[in-house]
């Protein structure tokens, strides 16, 4: 490329000289091609070009990357991907090889072309060791092709960034002092002094001059486990800022993709080995890890009581003329007691006891809670693996799917993956995801493999499990004689009387 002034040169002897291309060639010594394009330049704007970032080691994940940050728009703002979570997942599950400030370059130049979402600052707190702060948070989990609200209380150590979880069922004050007591074992001991919101598993009431009116049921808990339960003043969260940031970090690295809930106590293991696992890295600003630190500060607290604390509350019930009683929404059926008795209803985090007068146990009820549930559009989710049939493999909405349709939908061809996409799509304007995943599941009994499966033999048997034919019950009736059961008669005798009949009319 010429410089500006030879550029300018030519210009001004082809418009002011008049000078053909040849003589500007010869003239400027330049080809003859060069003096035609800028003797005949009409646009002069200097043109400014978008650069393009290149990111050869990405270039294989980036479909799965963009597969997630796009998925987390149905998701809540809480509980989405971190560039930190992104590069362990592709590290982990995919082998990724690259560094993770390559994978938060890519994520970031991409949440802003997506627009996903904005960093918040927050005050940063100091506290001395053997200090904790205690909050809860709210996480999804999928449990039966839904996504379900669940809780989750934390409690994290201001000095050595250490962070415990335990999840309940709602926020209730059995809930929430159970989960304290679980996490106190989890700890090994009690910190010495616990900061909390004013929540009113514990609080009653906050008075004029700031005291606190705590429950009963907290005041004894608290002095079973000797720890000085210190309050936040009112809208005052950044007082326990720590706790709240921790909660945000849990649930984007501990709780994405959603975890599947298959019992209680699993999702109390995964997220306990979760906590346990991320006390392994570097603290970010001691240069040591944190799992350090926290044995550090183990060592300031307060031993566990000789006997745990046994977390339930009383209350009185009547018995109804139904022989049954009302807890809440629920009605329990109480066969051993008679209308009009009084009867004391035990009642923990996740059980309810029925007490006689004497306090001797009539029966036992697993507690009942409704969880908000999150209806998945599954029909939008198939619209997008329509349009990116490859991100099957990759979405954790696949994997929330019934298995025959998660296989269904991973056919290894691309071409049949998108025929079978269509036809499941097709089929949930008329038929729900568990009515697909049973015809599915028959018809995969029946045959090799769902690959070989058609859509129309899938159809067939969508239609025969919503009409099934109709097969008569036989009934029995006394008046056929035993000998007559049974029996086939034989026809051929009527023949026979009609060949010795009079002539045919």
């Amino acid at each position: 490329m010429l410089q500006m002034p030879q550029q300018q040169f030519i210009k001004f002897l082809r418009e002011q000289e008049g000078c053909s291309i040849q003589e500007i060639a010869d003239r400027v010594q330049v080809n003859w091609r060069t003096a035609k394009k800028y003797a005949d330049r009409d646009n002069w704007n200097r043109a400014v070009k978008s650069t393009v970032h290149k990111h050869p080691v990405m270039e294989p994940y980036v479909e799965i990357i963009d597969t997630w940050l796009i998925e987390d728009e149905r998701l809540t703002r809480k509980q989405r991907h971190t560039a930190a979570r992104i590069y362990n997942r592709l590290k982990n599950e995919h082998g990724f090889t690259g560094s993770d400030r390559t994978v938060r370059n890519y994520v970031s130049k991409r949440r802003k072309q997506l627009q996903l979402e904005r960093a918040q600052r927050y005050e940063r707190l100091e506290h001395p060791g053997g200090e904790a702060q205690v909050d809860f948070g709210t996480i999804q989990v999928s449990q039966d092709n839904q996504l379900k609200e669940y809780k989750v209380l934390f409690a994290s150590f201001p000095y050595s960034n250490a962070a415990f979880a335990y999840p309940v069922p709602k926020e209730n004050q059995e809930c929430f002092l159970e989960g304290m007591k679980r996490l106190f074992e989890q700890m090994g001991g009690v910190p010495r002094r616990i900061w909390f919101d004013n929540l009113s598993a514990a609080v009653v009431a906050v008075e004029s001059h700031g005291k606190r009116q705590c429950t009963d049921a907290f005041l004894r808990f608290s002095a079973h486990y000797r720890f000085e339960p210190v309050f936040c003043n009112p809208a005052s969260g950044n007082e326990k800022g720590h706790v709240e940031n921790k909660v945000g970090y849990g649930r984007r690295n501990w709780c994405v993709p959603p975890p599947v809930f298959e019992s209680h106590d699993g999702l109390a293991k995964e997220l306990a080995e979760r906590a346990l696992a991320d006390r392994q890295r570097s603290h970010y600003a001691k240069s040591v890890s944190i799992e350090s630190l926290w044995e550090e500060e183990q060592a300031k607290l307060l031993h566990l009581p000789d006997e745990p604390y046994e977390v339930f509350r009383l209350e009185q019930a009547l018995v109804n003329n139904y022989g049954e009683v009302r807890f809440e929404t629920a009605t329990l059926s109480i066969p051993q007691s008679r209308p009009g008795d009084t009867v004391w209803l035990k009642i923990s985090w996740d059980t309810i006891d029925v007490l006689d007068s004497l306090h001797r146990r009539l029966a036992q009820f697993p507690r009942p809670y409704m969880q908000k549930s999150i209806e998945i559009d599954w029909k939008a989710v198939l619209d997008g693996f329509k349009r990116r049939p490859r991100a099957v493999t990759h979405s954790y909405f696949a994997g929330m799917m019934p298995p025959p349709i998660r296989a269904f939908l991973s056919a290894p061809d691309l071409i049949e993956r998108k025929k079978h996409i269509s036809s499941v799509r097709q089929w949930l304007e008329r038929y729900s995801l568990c009515d697909i995943a049973a015809a599915l599941g028959a018809e995969a009994a029946d045959s090799e493999s769902l690959d070989s499966l058609s859509p129309e033999r899938i159809e067939h048997r969508l239609y025969k499990n919503r009409h099934p034919e109709f097969r008569p019950i036989p009934f029995a009736e006394p008046y056929t004689p035993a000998e007559i059961i049974g029996r086939t008669p034989d026809l051929q005798v009527y023949n026979r009387l009609a060949a010795l009949g009079g002539e045919a009319r």
